[in-house]
């Protein structure tokens, strides 16, 4: 896009919204279409500022509210980077399973279960922002530490955006699914949301932990979301509740 291009689509103002937050609208949305990749560097404030006609207060200002918002990250002494997306996000940090170290940082090894199509539910439609009836993939998921079963996951993913996984072998998928998410899908997990509570396994669900039925569990529900906003992933976790731990630090 030429300079005077880029001057002349950024001097329309939406009401109400400031110099800055239009100008990060349309930083985002060149993240967006692709013209810098995750991890790459965007170019020098100075050059923005200029092909936008813009002061450089106002870029700054700009790219603080992309970072502010986990899309770019700034590095001190080599630049702003788009982000490369959350890697794992992982549920081991609300767990302690036995003989396992608390540093543990080792991914636990994965195995699909099941994959299958299905029809959305209601709650499911409204929070991938697709219409009733349409279809998404459900994956049943079991995590093991040391070939012990320690997590039980319920995966589901909006269509056409996945539809390459649907396809795919699910023997040949990756332990982490947000990079294989980013490599065969192009889509780049910005951040995720955890709501945790307690509950119990029913007998399925306790026969595939190894544990009891009715055994009390910590249920961990996750909305993840894309660059765009987009909510593109719940799953819901469920662990053994006498393995659950909880950090936190008040100062």
């Amino acid at each position: 896009m030429s300079t005077a291009n880029m001057s002349t689509m950024f001097t329309t103002h939406t009401p109400g919204q400031s110099r800055y937050g239009k100008l990060a609208l349309a930083l985002r949305d060149r993240i967006l279409q692709g013209e810098w990749a995750p991890g790459e560097v965007i170019p020098a404030e100075s050059a923005l500022a200029q092909s936008y006609g813009v002061a450089l207060g106002t870029i700054r200002q700009a790219l603080s509210l992309l970072v502010e918002d986990g899309v770019l990250q700034r590095r001190h002494g080599k630049g702003t980077f788009v982000t490369k997306g959350v890697d794992g996000a992982s549920m081991m940090r609300f767990f302690r399973f036995r003989g396992v170290d608390d540093g543990q940082s080792e991914a636990p090894q994965s195995r699909i279960l099941s994959s299958r199509l299905r029809t959305a539910t209601a709650q499911e439609a409204n929070a991938f922002g697709i219409t009733n009836g349409a279809q998404v993939l459900q994956l049943e998921r079991l995590r093991s530490l040391a070939s012990e079963p320690c997590l039980l996951e319920t995966i589901v993913l909006p269509l056409p955006l996945f539809g390459k996984l649907a396809d795919s072998d699910t023997d040949a998928w990756d332990d982490l699914l947000y990079p294989m998410y980013q490599e065969r899908c192009g889509v780049v997990i910005q951040k995720t949301q955890d709501h945790l509570s307690f509950s119990q396994l029913n007998a399925a669900q306790a026969k595939r932990l190894r544990l009891v039925a009715a055994h009390p569990c910590v249920l961990v529900e996750r909305q993840a979301f894309d660059m765009a906003g987009r909510c593109v992933e719940l799953r819901t976790t469920r662990g053994d509740a006498f393995s659950f731990k909880y950090t936190t630090q008040l100062q």
